[in-house]
Formats: C-alpha cells, sequence, structure tokens
C-alpha cells in the first residue's frame, strides 16, 4: 500500500472533518490534491512533513515491497500524526526540552539509499556479527559462519523464512503508541530490521548495530536530512542475546536529524543486555525510542553513554508483563558543547516482585549545555513485594550550566520497597584538597574525578570494545 493511501483511508475517518487549507498542497495531481484536501491536520507544519514522509516513501525502492506488518505500522503511525502538533515547551514532556531547531529547518526525508564507500572504508573492526545502516538503509550485513547459532535471525523482515514470518509479525507493531517522533518514524521508515531468537537459545557474540547519516545538510541552508531506522528483536522464552547500538557522527559538523525507533519482546526466562552508545555530530538531532516489553522472569538491561548531538533525547518505556522480572537501567550522558542531553524514562510494573533499578549520571561542562532527566517508575496495585531503586546524581562544571531533574516514583501497591534520590553538584573541594595534598596538580585531579565520575558505568557495557572505546571517547572530549 502507497504511503498515498495510508492518509487517503485517513481522510475517511468521521472526526476528522475537513479544514480549509489557505495555499495549494504541493503535489498537482488530481488524486493527491482531493487527499490532502480531505486529511485534517492540526499543525501544518506536520502536515508539511507528512506530505515528504509520503514522498520519500514512493520514491523509496524498497516501499514497493514493504511487508504487512510495516505497513500496518504506517497506517497507524500516520493516523497519530493527524492529531498531534509539533511539540513546544508549553507540553509537560518537552517543559525543558526546546526542538525549535528542528522545527524551523527545511526537514527532507532521505529517500534513497546512498551507498556511502567512505563510510565502509573507514569503519573500526569488529568481531561482532554486524550491520551498518546508513540512513535506515542496512548497507553491509557481517555474519560469519560461526557467529550466530542455527535458528537466529538478524536482516531485514523481507528475508524472514516462511515459518517466522507470522511468529514475528504478531509482536509488530503492538506496542503502546509513543508521541509525534515515533509516529514520524513508524511513517517514514523504509525497512524493518529483524533479530531473531528462538526458545532455550543464548548467543554467545553481540549482534552490533551501526548507525550513520550518510546524507547531511549545513546550517546555512537550513536543509535538515532526517532519517527513521527501526529495528524489532523478539527473544523467546528462555533465550539470552546481547545487542550494541552505537550512533556514529562521521563528520563533526554534520546537520542532519536521525529519529530511531527499537522495539524489544523479552519472553518468559529470557534476557536482553542492551549496549547504546551515542557520538553523533555536535550539530545534529538525535531523538530515538526505546520500547520494551518483558514477559515472567525476564531481564532486560541498558547500559548507555550519550555525549553527541545539539539535541540528543532518549526515551526509554519499559513494561513488566509477569512477575519475578528484572529492568535494569544504567545511563550517563556528558555535554561538552552548546547541547541539549534528555533521558526521558517509563518503566510500569503490574505484577508481583518485579525489580527495577536506574541509575543516571549526567556531566554538563559548558556554560550553555543543558541535562534533562525525566525518571517515572510506577509501581501499580497488584505489583506486591516490589523492590525499585531511582538515583540520579548530576556535575555542573561551568556556570549557567544547566541540569533539570523529574525523579517521579508512583507507588499504588502497599507493600513495596521503593527508594529514590537526586544530587546536583560540582567536584568536591575535599576531594581535589587530597588529590593537590599528593602533588597532583588541579587540572590532573578534576580530570580524573570526572573521568571517574562516569566510569561507573562505561565499565558496565558487557563487551570489551565498547567499553574501551566509550572510555576513549570520554577521554578524547575531556
Amino acid at each position: 500500500m502507497a504511503a498515498t493511501t495510508v492518509l487517503g483511508r485517513l481522510s475517511s475517518i468521521p472526526n476528522l472533518s475537513p479544514k480549509p487549507k489557505p495555499k495549494p498542497y504541493r503535489r498537482t495531481t488530481p488524486t493527491s490534491v482531493s487527499v490532502r484536501a480531505q486529511a485534517s491536520f492540526s499543525d501544518p507544519f506536520v502536515l508539511q512533513l507528512a506530505e515528504s514522509l509520503e514522498d520519500s516513501l514512493s520514491a523509496s525502492p524498497s516501499s514497493s515491497s514493504s511487508s504487512l506488518p510495516l505497513q500496518r505500522i504506517r497506517e497507524s503511525s500516520a493516523e497519530t500524526l493527524l492529531s498531534i502538533p509539533w511539540p513546544s515547551r508549553k507540553d509537560e514532556p518537552f517543559r525543558f526540552t526546546d526542538t525549535s531547531f528542528i522545527r524551523y529547518s527545511q526537514i527532507e526525508p532521505v529517500s534513497t539509499h546512498h551507498w556511502n564507500s567512505q563510510i565502509l572504508d573507514n569503519l573500526t573492526e569488529t568481531h561482532l556479527p554486524n550491520a551498518v545502516i546508513i540512513d535506515g538503509f542496512v548497507s553491509n550485513l557481517t555474519i560469519g559462519p560461526s557467529d550466530l547459532p542455527d535458528g537466529v535471525y538478524f536482516g531485514s523482515f523481507s528475508g524472514l523464512p516462511d515459518e517466522l514470518t507470522n511468529r514475528v509479525s504478531e509482536f509488530i507493531g503492538n506496542f503502546d503508541s509513543g508521541d509525534l517522533f515515533w509516529s514520524i518514524n513508524g511513517m517514514g521508515a523504509p525497512d524493518l530490521t529483524v533479530i531473531y531468537v528462538p526458545a532455550g537459545c543464548k548467543v554467545e557474540n553481540s549482534i552490533h548495530l551501526r548507525y550513520f547519516a550518510g546524507e547531511t545538510g549545513d546550517r546555512g541552508s537550513k536543509k535538515l536530512p532526517v532519517s527513521n531506522p527501526r529495528v524489532f528483536v523478539l527473544v523467546e522464552e528462555g533465550g539470552e542475546i546481547g545487542i550494541v547500538e552505537e550512533f556514529v557522527g562521521k563528520d563533526e559538523d554534520g546537520y542532519y536529524w536521525t529519529n530511531p525507533v527499537l522495539e524489544v519482546v523479552v519472553q518468559k526466562n529470557a534476557k536482553v543486555k542492551h549496549s547504546y552508545l551515542q557520538r553523533e555530530s555536535m550539530a545534529a538531532a538525535h531523538i530515538k525510542w526505546t520500547f520494551v516489553r518483558q514477559e515472567a522472569e525476564s531481564e532486560y538491561e541498558l547500559v548507555e553513554v550519550s555525549t553527541g548531538g545539539r539535541l540528543g533525547r532518549h526515551n526509554v518505556h519499559v513494561q513488566q508483563l509477569g512477575p519475578d522480572t528484572l529492568t535494569e537501567l544504567t545511563t550517563f550522558h556528558m555535554c561538552v558543547n552548546e547541547q541539549t542531553l534528555d533521558l526521558h524514562s517509563r518503566i510500569v510494573l503490574d505484577h508481583p516482585r518485579g525489580c527495577s533499578r536506574q541509575l543516571h549520571k549526567c556531566i554538563v561542562a559548558h556554560s550553555s549545555g543543558q541535562a534533562v532527566f525525566d525518571g517515572n517508575v510506577r509501581v501499580n496495585k497488584y505489583a506486591q513485594q516490589t523492590d525499585a531503586g531511582q538515583l540520579t546524581r548530576s556535575l555542573l562544571l561551568k556556570p549557567r550550566a544547566t541540569v533539570n531533574i523529574k525523579p517521579n516514583l508512583q507507588i499504588i501497591a502497599d507493600d513495596v520497597k521503593c527508594s529514590h534520590g537526586a544530587a546536583i553538584s560540582d567536584l568536591e573541594e575535599d576531594q581535589l584538597f587530597y588529590f593537590q595534598a599528593r602533588g597532583i596538580d588541579l587540572g590532573t585531579a578534576r580530570r580524573a574525578l570526572i573521568s571517574s565520575f562516569g566510569s561507573e558505568v562505561i565499565e558496565k557495557f558487557p563487551n570489551r570494545v565498547i567499553r574501551d572505546q566509550a572510555r576513549n571517547h570520554v577521554k578524547c572530549l575531556l
């Protein structure tokens, strides 16, 4: 189904009454004009963006062979776009996060697969099964003969064996909806990458996803290419796997917008270790959604280090759908430039004996830098004997550096063990004096304390290569 047909079908919904448009639409064909004239959007800018996403899908070679689940995602996302305006600082979820530089850019969805040989030639070697994803398209897939056990699938949805197609399709697009950016990805994703682990299978080698922006704009023309990578992970009962996501800006001043989505289903007694390293260009926008559904006795662990992007935002939503479930989020954000790094997390516990652990640390080392943390843990009525802890710690190293934190622990159950805490400060004078009293100069002392502040998170990366890479990257920024 073409994207134009998606909006055409939605235009017949009764409560979406047409509104007159003061300007003609860009398309001139009678069918397109009719579709646009019937569709009702609450925000003209969102309408224009939806049209651009349609055009990009029409021009994409993968659009004609799109899978039914991806078509279903596009339909539901287009319907959501009809009623959501572009977020502003007046909206509570974006009260501290300014997205206006995206809003006032000339957004151009990437419509074609750019085979960027420069990116592929300059890749650092990894011994893990990996995929290079450029502008949302899988450009290179490297899997050795012994990298993955039998039954494990890693690739495009269109390449799924017939016996797995229905099984995987059952879960795709079956998540609660997110915000506008979630819907933009759903409507603009050119393809769907799938990772499938069968029951009882333990994958020793992590799967490494490396994302790049092949097409970049420039600030002068305000051309802002946007890509919408989308990945779905299904780990059957008793399965185990590690997933590494690495977002890299090949150009320090690259002007682009990456808008990825990762959906994860962790079935009973399964385990997923998720490593996420975000070091986009300092001029880029990076807005990511991670949505996780955990069944009974499952484990999900996220370790994140984010340092890139003029605007970087990670929305993490975790739903515990069974008892004896473990969720652990460990994240570190560092602003060394005029940038905003934002973590919005939500963990919902609905069953007995659930456990969640969250540690968020951030450093703001620029007078115009800003960090945002909005963490919500909700312990519902039947989540008795829950053990939930949340802690956020922040370092402000420059005058006028800003951090906005909003820890939120909602407890409806009455037999729980829950705690949360928050701390914001500069480096302790006593700690600096301790170093200086032993002959270490002030600059070296500060660097050592700052490095150790972030190393608590970095050391939790399960893969040594990613751990060393994150450590060296942070050290260079300092």
